[in-house]
């Protein structure tokens, strides 16, 4: 004996209805803002990036004001100001922006996460795009936070010696917002090279290799060859960004951002290319 039961119109409408959701930009940003924010590496190396940008400002102040108490400062700190000696934790504090941009993208091929992202957001792009927009905006808070910081108290340091500036002095305070604004660009240019690698020993490497390796060994070229060529490298380029005064050999604070700004599309462009090329 069967028994055949009927469903009435009544429990269809009652029946529960999964929702469909569509993948849009801003929910593909809320989604990588919430990835990043779940690493434990985020807030360390995050934490590591402001402590080497405040603490190497400091340790130079001090140390300016030192030799200001014993006669004078001498070699590098000859010409030194409040700004360049403030800023000069930024070399440091790239490393740890780029290295965890890198992290950001590249982490998920190590994972294999990145197969669970791809098959969310199938367009592959915005996943580019929006890793890249949230971490360089981390970045550039950070940088910025931490250069108004690390000026405020090694201009403190340096009161009273001929260092010593304020921020209605001209060009300091677009200074500190050009050194935030290139840590911000180092942070995409490191998420761009994970991407474009799949690798988080790879991306590190050419991240380094970029930034210190390669003006060290320009700087073994014919001066003639050095003129041409050094201004134009993504760390020099940066530097133009947030020095405080330039010279004939280095470029200016607009055509430095334009050349970095160019090296960080150019990163960009590969990444995307592979990503849309190539499979997870």
């Amino acid at each position: 004996m069967s028994t055949v039961t009927e469903t009435t119109g009544d429990d269809l409408r009652t029946a529960p209805v999964r929702p469909r959701y569509r993948v849009t930009g801003r929910r593909v940003l809320a989604s990588e803002w919430a990835k990043l924010w779940s690493l434990r590496s985020t807030w360390i190396t995050l934490g590591l990036g402001l402590l080497f940008l405040v603490a190497f400002g400091v340790i130079s102040a001090s140390r300016y004001t030192s030799g200001s108490d014993s006669g004078g400062p001498g070699g590098d700190f000859a010409d030194a100001t409040a700004v360049s000696l403030s800023l000069f934790g930024t070399g440091f504090a790239q490393l740890a922006l780029g290295v965890l941009g890198v992290l950001v993208t590249a982490g998920e091929y190590s994972t294999g996460m990145i197969r669970s992202t791809l098959a969310a957001v199938p367009r592959r792009l915005p996943v580019l795009w929006s890793k890249a927009a949230v971490y360089g905006l981390v970045s550039l808070a950070v940088g910025t936070v931490g250069g108004f910081v690390a000026f405020l108290i090694g201009n403190a340091i340096l009161s009273g010696t001929p260092a010593a500036m304020s921020l209605s002095d001209a060009g300091v305070t677009r200074s500190l917002l050009g050194a935030g604004l290139y840590l911000g660009l180092v942070g995409v240019i490191g998420t761009a090279l994970g991407a474009l690698l799949r690798s988080v020993a790879g991306g590190i490497s050419v991240l380094v290799a970029t930034f210190m390796l390669v003006p060290g060994l320009i700087s073994l070229l014919p001066s003639s060859w050095q003129d041409n060529i050094s201004p134009y490298l993504p760390s020099h380029a940066g530097e133009a960004m947030f020095a405080l005064t330039h010279d004939a050999a280095t470029l200016s604070p607009s055509a430095g951002l334009l050349v970095f700004l160019g090296w960080t599309g150019l990163a960009l462009a590969g990444a995307a290319y592979r990503l849309v090329r190539g499979d997870a």
